[in-house]
């Protein structure tokens, strides 16, 4: 993952550790192989030569002449040399007579030779020695060679096969140069861990209470909230060595590999501790074992759960070594790892508030040359729900942004910008709206900036334009909290359903039709409205009562739900019902508040239409009519 908050201090890339023993090459199984199949094959070239050695040699002439007197019983020819049985006996045996003998291919020659009378014998100059080498030790060798880089490439020299790659990593020095200091916010978070730090810079005082250190801590939140950097920081703040590895890369093809893996990992933290070891993305092998039987990578993933189980339970407390985790799905984890004596602590890493995230862009910002209408403060709080990752983005993509205009210094328009980009995507200009379509889009977003400058618990509207985005919205109402908000009440919900309709009222009002363009405002009300009746008890004609249960995909997230119905169709009718009173409600109000202002949204569409963006303050003048239209 995605490190947030982190300060431009360099990163050197990890170094991969693989600790084994020395080992002669002879010692090596691999060796002990080659000497075998070497031996089989030495021994059956013997057996062949001896078997060759009851056929008695003769000089290719003696061979001609046998020919051509009719004594050649039956003969084999090969390349080098011509085997066969002569039809006369061995003397004292009575057997038939075997022989062999080289040929000479050069028929001219033999010929000649012949004319002349010549007995001749041909012999081949090959080397015993040399044949043997070239023959069987070289191809023998360099197969040996490479199945030895292969090993050695995959890491199962002196190891065994199912230890394939120890993607084990630790940092140069053994020592991450992060500390708390380079977190911003999260003082909760940075409390709870420096307990750790505490027990890992001198493990004496705990055991002199009579007490033991967590033997695993577990952070907990959405993506990009900085769940491996606190665990980074953490073994910053204790200079201690830091073992990171990411829990997909336990998982194999081959069932028992990541076993191996879980055991090699221990193994090598014992050999340094004090340490900290660190798995990133724990949901991939802790996962809730199943209750029947599994094949393949299920089995795979279960086996490597086992292991990492058994080495947190027989994990001494004494020796100095922590195992860290990070997950963002933490319902899905099997419960034997989060019993106490495993995973003792669970640490929740949530979204950073107003002040941290004022503390996070200013690490950000302390590398980057800003001007001075730029206030971080502002920035923070026109990001609300915004991680680490995020504010990190937005300050890259205002830097991208001061590198398009030109410029040297980054300005709070750049941030504007940014903020703009990430939220509702990238201007798309070159998509041109009719005249038609860009009034229409105009009124429509009049009508939502007006309704949430009027009700009475409308956020504050931060900038309203119709120019078209790439995720395909053609303009946006975008509304920014004064303060971050943890909870809502009915007035603030049937506010938020006005403020959606008022843009479809809008257009109705004006235009006298409606267009495709609410079909998203539609969606958000509907499931407000819904939200309201069967989930918070406020509909008086259903009462204070939850209906159908929820089961939420993944934690701390905008997941969709699994809804389970656990209600009479009599009951559906009613939820039904009391949803399309809210919603009309919500409908009928809107539509008050621009027919009483029916020229204060005529003069805010005019101004859109002609200027495309408008921000906070020039909508607040229209309104209140202190701006020329």
């Amino acid at each position: 993952m995605k490190h947030p908050h982190h300060r431009a201090s360099g990163h050197e890339p990890d170094i991969e550790i693989n600790k084994t023993s020395k080992q002669h090459f002879w010692q090596h199984p691999q060796f002990t192989l080659i000497l075998y199949l070497l031996f089989v094959i030495v021994s059956f070239q013997f057996w062949h030569e001896a078997a060759g050695i009851r056929r008695s040699e003769i000089p290719y002439s003696e061979f001609l002449e046998h020919v051509e007197r009719h004594e050649v019983a039956e003969a084999v020819i090969t390349e080098r040399r011509i085997m066969g049985t002569l039809t006369l006996t061995e003397k004292g045996t009575g057997q038939p007579r075997h022989f062999y003998t080289i040929p000479l291919w050069n028929q001219e020659l033999a010929d000649k030779l012949a004319g002349q009378g010549v007995r001749y014998s041909v012999r081949n100059e090959d080397n015993w020695l040399s044949n043997f080498l070239f023959n069987w030790v070289l191809p023998f060798g360099v197969l040996f060679l490479l199945w030895s880089w292969m090993a050695r490439r995959v890491g199962t020299m002196g190891k065994g096969f199912l230890s394939i790659g120890n993607r084990v990593r630790v940092h140069p020095d053994e020592r991450p140069k992060v500390t708390f200091d380079d977190v911003a916010g999260y003082d909760d978070v940075k409390q709870e861990l420096r307990e750790t730090v505490e027990f890992l810079r001198d493990p004496t005082r705990i055991r002199k209470l009579g007490a033991r250190s967590p033997k695993g801590v577990l952070l907990v939140g959405p993506p990009g909230t900085g769940k491996t950097l606190f665990a980074r920081a953490v073994a910053g703040e204790a200079a201690v060595p830091f073992f990171n590895i990411s829990g997909s890369e336990f998982i194999e093809m081959f069932v028992g590999v990541g076993a191996a893996r879980v055991r090699d990992l221990f193994e090598q933290a014992r050999a340094q501790a004090p340490c900290i070891i660190f798995i990133d993305e724990l949901d991939a092998i802790g996962r809730t074992r199943s209750a029947g039987p599994t094949m393949g990578g299920h089995d795979e993933r279960e086996q490597t759960l086992n292991q990492l189980l058994t080495e947190m339970d027989g994990f001494d407390a004494s020796t100095g070594v922590v195992v860290m985790a990070a997950t963002n799905r933490p319902e899905i984890l099997d419960q034997a790892l989060l019993r106490a004596g495993r995973f003792d602590r669970r640490i929740p890493i949530d979204k950073p508030d107003v002040v941290a995230r004022e503390g996070i862009l200013r690490l950000y910002a302390d590398r980057m040359p800003l001007t001075a209408d730029v206030d971080l403060h502002v920035v923070a709080q026109r990001t609300p729900g915004f991680v680490g990752a995020d504010l990190e983005n937005i300050c890259n993509e205002a830097a991208m942004h001061a590198l398009r205009e030109n410029r040297e210094r980054i300005s709070l328009d750049d941030f504007e910008a940014a903020i703009d980009r990430v939220i509702a995507g990238p201007e798309t200009r070159q998509r041109v709206l009719s005249p038609a379509e860009k009034h229409r889009v105009a009124v429509h977003e009049s009508g939502h900036a007006l309704v949430a400058v009027t009700v009475p618990t409308g956020e504050p509207v931060h900038r309203v334009t119709i120019i078209p985005r790439a995720i395909g919205a053609l303009g946006f109402t975008l509304q920014l909290p004064v303060t971050d908000k943890y909870l809502s009440t009915t007035e603030e919900m049937q506010d938020q359903l006005a403020i959606l309709l008022g843009g479809r009222v809008a257009e109705e009002l004006v235009l006298g039709s409606v267009s495709s363009g609410a079909a998203n405002d539609l969606e958000r009300a509907s499931e407000i409205a819904r939200t309201m009746v069967a989930r918070l008890g406020m509909s008086e004609a259903l009462g204070p009562v939850v209906w159908g249960r929820q089961q939420q995909l993944q934690y701390l997230t905008s997941t969709p739900t699994i809804e389970e119905r656990n209600y009479s169709e009599a009951t559906a009718e009613a939820i039904d019902g009391a949803v399309r009173t809210l919603v009309e409600q919500a409908r009928d109000r809107a539509r008050a508040i621009l027919d009483e202002r029916r020229a204060t949204l005529d003069a805010l569409a005019a101004a859109l239409e002609t200027r495309e963006t408008l921000d906070g303050s020039e909508v607040t003048r229209i309104v209140t009519g202190e701006l020329a239209t």
